[in-house]
């Protein structure tokens, strides 16, 4: 989600934007499910951040961004068919995943949720030039269902002749190499829709990025034939449209919906032009800060590729008189914020510092922004839109719009759909934007009749079998708390082996760290007992609310307990593997008047305390004054008489006459 060293050249990060779509024609009779337009809804969640220090997580992402798979080239879903988790956030790792279930039995992947990739695709179990990713590769001969893409007059084909091949480069010079196959895709097991078949990739060489990512591989959502969604459109299973609603800054979470949704209310729309290009265009006209328009001509955003919305992207880019012209008019509306320099001295980032750590009130200190489209509909973004967070300097915050450098292209990444509801619909040739919690979307879905979930309520979680942090698990339940609960204490065990033989960790230092991935104060986080086997720990840890709180917000709680269940702690290599052996939270417990109360009724008893012994010195120091001053004699008392010492004066001898 965020670019590399040197920001590469808005030409070389666009110029793949021509590059031909590999186009394999392939056609599979399958029966059509019993309701062939529901919608395909998969959760999105946050997921486990890399190993990699946060304070250079937005430097990173930005290094992803100019390295990022670019070809660049008032209701919701009514009748729901699947839900999945999407794991990983925008500014941690750069992109969103969803897990995805290829074969028969089901071999589960990672797969990076792109709408500007056209081919889906994952290591295959023969690969010969493939990183260590997230989940094992998958092994054709394992699933009885698969079968391989045969070469035809309409792909590329292996030296043999025998197997449809597929190649994407990308402008990083990432590339994916591999054999086209056919298997069964299912969508998670809370999906109301059957397994389908679909054709994807099957890597046998990865370079670059593709092969560093802990991400297992790419779900394309472009336009094109071999898209997951033209594959699920071909069979009617869908309707020829999705959504992607992405969580607010700091928060993850929210949906995609693969299918149409009735637009909700006040939704805001935009022409896009498939045949310009098969990647997501929309008509941006003007860009207004504070409510007055910066002076630019619409043509601008009309350059070269037009104005492009990709998912894969994390920021935004301008052309450079658009950026510019953003970025004084940013600058002159925060004159009382303090500018600094960026978290990464390699980057010119525009960053200010005084605005407080409450993200709710950002809109109090940083303007909103409004796009207008071609239509003279007009979108508003909030603070969370168009800036990051300074990884170094609380309180501080970035423009997350940058120059797009030697390209006239306007590029739109996720950073600027944060909490926002994205349609692309396909089929009407628009995309649709509409304001909105994505973190909070599964309840709505909820009350619009889709499956109900349990709830998440106190209980004791047991995992007897090893789990990977880095393996996000899927079918969890969604993140939600009766509304009369308050989590007062969560405590958790978990066993590690650390790789070195100097003994017992620092567990001064393990704390921090463990407050650090939870988010929270290191004073909130207290380790109960430990107990040791070589160099195998096993620690039951505990996480109380902050001084001032008697019980944790929901969303601190909720925060807390997705990143415990889902496996998204991240420790150092030093601390070698570990799991999550249990985890449970406790409800607030009512306390007495004398707990309650206890620090006032200690306050009133010191100031007593004080109050009295400060009388006592004080009485002390009077009397022993007035004994010294010596005690009043009445008039006629006989005075004992005195004897004087005689009065010797020296002899002088006096002068003779």
């Amino acid at each position: 989600m965020a670019p590399p060293a040197s920001r590469l050249a808005a030409a070389l990060l666009l110029a793949w934007l021509s590059l031909p779509e590999l186009l394999v024609s392939f056609a599979h009779a399958l029966p059509r499910p019993g309701d062939p337009h529901r919608p395909l809804i998969l959760p999105l969640s946050k997921a486990p951040r890399d190993s990699s220090s946060s304070a250079s997580s937005s430097s990173c992402s930005r290094e992803r961004d100019h390295h990022r798979r670019r070809l660049l080239g008032s209701e919701l879903p009514r009748s729901p068919s699947a839900r999945m988790r999407l794991y990983d956030d925008l500014l941690s790792n750069g992109y969103y995943t969803t897990r995805l279930a290829i074969g028969t039995p089901p071999q589960e992947f990672a797969l990076i949720v792109d709408t500007g990739s056209t081919v889906t695709y994952v290591p295959c179990s023969n690969c010969q030039r493939c990183g260590k990713h997230q989940d094992p590769r998958f092994q054709p001969q394992l699933s009885s269902t698969y079968q391989p893409v045969k070469c035809n007059a309409h792909c590329s084909c292996d030296d043999a002749r025998k197997q449809c091949t597929y190649q994407r480069r990308y402008a990083e010079m990432s590339s994916s190499t591999g054999m086209l196959g056919n298997d069964l895709v299912s969508f998670g097991n809370e999906s109301e829709l059957t397994p389908q078949r679909a054709v994807f990739g099957c890597e046998i060489v990865e370079t670059g990025d593709l092969f560093s990512q802990r991400a297992d591989g790419i779900m394309g959502l472009g336009r094109g034939y071999l898209s997951i969604v033209n594959q699920l459109v071909e069979k009617h299973v869908i309707d020829n449209s999705f959504s992607l609603c992405y969580g607010g800054m700091g928060m993850g979470g929210g949906a995609m919906i693969l299918g149409s949704i009735v637009p909700p209310t006040g939704m805001v729309f935009s022409h896009s032009d498939p045949h310009r290009s098969p990647y997501y265009n929309i008509e941006l006209k003007e860009i207004h800060v504070a409510g007055e328009p910066l002076k630019l001509t619409p043509s601008i955003f009309d350059g070269r590729h037009g104005t492009v919305l990709d998912s894969g992207t994390t920021f935004a880019y301008l052309p450079a008189k658009a950026f510019l012209a953003f970025r004084d008019a940013v600058t002159e509306n925060v004159r009382s914020l303090r500018k600094i320099p960026g978290p990464d001295p390699k980057f010119q980032d525009v960053c200010f510092a005084g605005a407080g750590w409450d993200i709710s009130r950002l809109s109090e200190v940083f303007p909103k922004v409004d796009m207008v489209f071609g239509d003279k509909q007009k979108l508003s973004l909030s603070p969370e839109n168009y800036l990051f967070k300074h990884t170094k300097v609380p309180g501080a915050y970035c423009l997350g719009i940058f120059q797009n450098e030697n390209d006239e292209t306007t590029l739109l990444g996720g950073i600027l759909v944060r909490n926002m509801l994205v349609t692309y619909d396909r089929e009407k040739n628009k995309l649709g934007f509409w304001k909105t919690n994505c973190s909070e979307l599964w309840k709505r879905l909820q009350d619009t009749g889709s499956p109900t979930p349990a709830p998440l309520v106190p209980q004791k979680h047991n995992n007897t079998s090893a789990i990977s942090p880095s393996i996000a698990p899927s079918g969890l339940t969604p993140n939600s708390f009766p509304d009369e609960f308050r989590v007062g204490i969560i405590t958790f065990n978990m066993s590690f082996s650390i790789k070195s033989s100097s003994g017992k960790p620092n567990f001064t230092e393990f704390e921090e760290l463990i407050a650090h991935e939870l988010g929270v104060s290191t004073s909130q986080v207290h380790l109960l007992k430990f107990t040791s086997s070589g160099n195998q720990f096993l620690v039951e840890l505990a996480i109380f609310p902050a001084d001032s709180a008697d019980y944790f917000s929901n969303t601190t709680a909720m925060s807390i307990i997705t990143r415990l269940r889902d496996h998204h702690v991240q420790l150092p290599e030093r601390f070698g593997s570990y799991q999550l052996v249990e985890w449970k939270i406790e409800p607030q417990k009512k306390r007495t008047w004398w707990q309650r109360n206890y620090l006032a009724v200690a306050a009133v008893a010191s100031v007593a305390l004080l109050l009295t012994l400060t009388s006592i010195a004080l009485w002390f120091v009077w009397k022993n004054n007035w004994q010294q001053s010596g005690a009043y004699k009445p008039v006629g008392v006989v005075i004992p008489e005195q004897e004087l010492p005689p009065l010797v004066i020296p002899e002088q001898e006096l002068p003779p006459l």
